[in-house]
C-alpha cells in the first residue's frame, strides 16, 4: 500500500521523508493493580533529566540500541505525563521510516523489559494524563529541492506545500480511522491536548498541521508537521493515507484556507463554526461511517484492503459498545 503511493509520488518528481516524535510510556507492569490502576515507572516532569533514575537509565539504552541497528536518533526526552516519554527518529523516506518504526517498537519493549519494566503504545492508557502520539514531519523533495520551500512567500511555502496541506486538511476526516485505527485512540484524539479540528498555522500546536519554525537560510528544512496519527498506528497504512491525500491536493490543485493562529483548543463550538473549523470523527464509529464513504481511502488501501480494515474495525467497535465498563457500574448501579 504504501510502496505505491511513494511510486505515484515518484512518478509526479518527489520523493517523500518523513521523520516521526514516538510518545509512549513506561510502566512498572502490563497488569493493573486490585484497584485496577496502572503504575507509571517515574514521576519525572516533562523536560527533566535526573540523574540515576531508572527510565533515564532505559531510556538511554534503548538509544544506545536503535543506533546499534542502524536506526537513528535525533532528540529523546521525559514527556509530560508521569512515566511518559519520546524519541525522535531522524529523517528517511517514508517506507524506510515505517520499517523502522516495526523495529523501533520491538526494541522499546525488549528494553523495558530487560529492566523489569513494561513499554506500551497505547493513545491513552491513563484518563487523567496526555496520550501518546506520533506527531510526524513530512516532506517532499525534487532532486535534492525541497518542494516545500519558496523564498517570498508567506511562511516561504511554495504551491506544492500549500496544496500538500490542502488535500491533507480536506481528506482529513475520511483517513481519521486509519490513523486512530483504536477504539482507545479517540480517548486521547479527545482528550484535550490533541488537534481534534480540521485547521493549519504556522507554528501553532493545537493546529492539525503545522508548519514549524525553521532556521534562515535553511530551506532545506522546510516540512509541514502531522498531528493527527496515534503512536499505535500502523505506520505503513497510515502513512499510505496522509501520501495519498496530499498527492491528490497536489494533482488537483486544491485551494488552502486561511490559517488560524488562534489557540484552537479555547475557541468555542460556536466560534470554531464561524471560522468553518470542522471537527474530526468523534468515536472509531463516527471515523469508519466517513472513511467508507470515501473514494480516496478505498483508492489508497486497495478493495481488499479496506473492506477488511472496516470489517475488523465494525468488530471492535461492536464489542467496544455492549462492553459494561467500570465507570458505568461506579456512576449507575447504587443511583438508579
Amino acid at each position: 500500500m504504501l510502496r505505491r503511493q511513494l511510486d505515484a509520488a515518484a512518478e509526479m518528481g518527489f520523493t517523500c521523508y518523513t521523520h516521526p516524535e514516538v510518545e509512549f510510556y513506561l510502566l512498572d507492569s502490563d497488569r493493573p493493580d486490585s484497584s485496577g490502576s496502572l503504575h507509571p515507572a517515574d514521576q519525572v516532569s516533562y523536560f527533566d533529566h535526573l540523574t540515576g533514575s531508572v527510565s533515564q537509565d532505559l531510556r538511554r539504552h534503548t538509544v544506545n540500541m536503535l543506533e546499534a541497528v542502524g536506526i537513528s536518533v535525533e532528540f529523546s526526552h521525559n514527556e509530560v505525563g508521569p512515566g511518559q516519554h519520546e524519541i525522535d527518529l531522524r529523517y528517511a523516506d517514508a517506507l524506510t521510516m515505517a520499517d523502522n518504526m516495526m523495529t523501533f517498537r520491538t526494541i522499546v519493549k525488549e528494553v523495558a523489559l530487560q529492566h523489569g519494566k513494561y513499554a506500551t503504545f497505547m493513545p491513552k492508557p491513563f484518563s487523567d494524563h496526555p496520550g501518546s502520539a506520533m506527531h510526524t514531519h513530512f516532506s517532499l523533495f525534487e532532486g535534492d529541492t525541497n518542494a516545500f520551500y519558496a523564498a517570498n512567500t508567506e511562511f516561504n511555502l511554495s504551491a506544492t506545500a500549500r496544496q500538500f496541506i490542502a488535500g491533507v486538511l480536506t481528506h482529513a476526516p475520511e483517513i481519521t480511522a486509519v490513523t486512530n485505527q483504536f477504539v482507545n485512540s479517540y480517548k486521547r484524539l479527545w482528550g484535550g491536548e490533541a488537534p481534534s479540528h480540521v485547521s493549519w498555522g504556522h507554528n501553532n500546536r493545537s493546529a492539525l498541521l503545522r508548519v514549524p519554525l525553521y532556521k534562515p537560510n535553511k530551506g532545506g528544512s522546510a516540512r509541514v508537521e502531522f498531528r493527527g496519527i496515534d503512536s499505535a498506528a500502523n505506520p505503513y497504512l497510515a502513512y499510505a493515507a496522509v501520501i495519498g491525500a496530499y498527492l491528490r491536493g497536489i494533482r488537483e490543485g486544491y485551494e488552502l484556507p486561511d490559517p488560524t493562529s488562534e489557540d484552537v483548543w479555547s475557541l468555542t463550538s460556536a466560534e470554531r463554526r464561524a471560522m468553518d473549523i470542522k471537527p474530526l470523527p468523534g468515536t472509531l464509529h463516527e471515523a469508519l461511517r466517513q472513511m467508507e464513504d470515501s473514494e480516496l481511502v478505498a483508492e489508497i488501501l486497495g478493495e481488499q484492503l479496506f473492506e477488511i480494515f472496516l470489517r475488523n474495525k465494525r468488530q471492535e467497535w461492536d464489542a467496544y459498545r455492549v462492553n459494561v465498563s467500570p465507570f458505568e457500574v461506579s456512576s449507575y448501579l447504587g443511583a438508579v
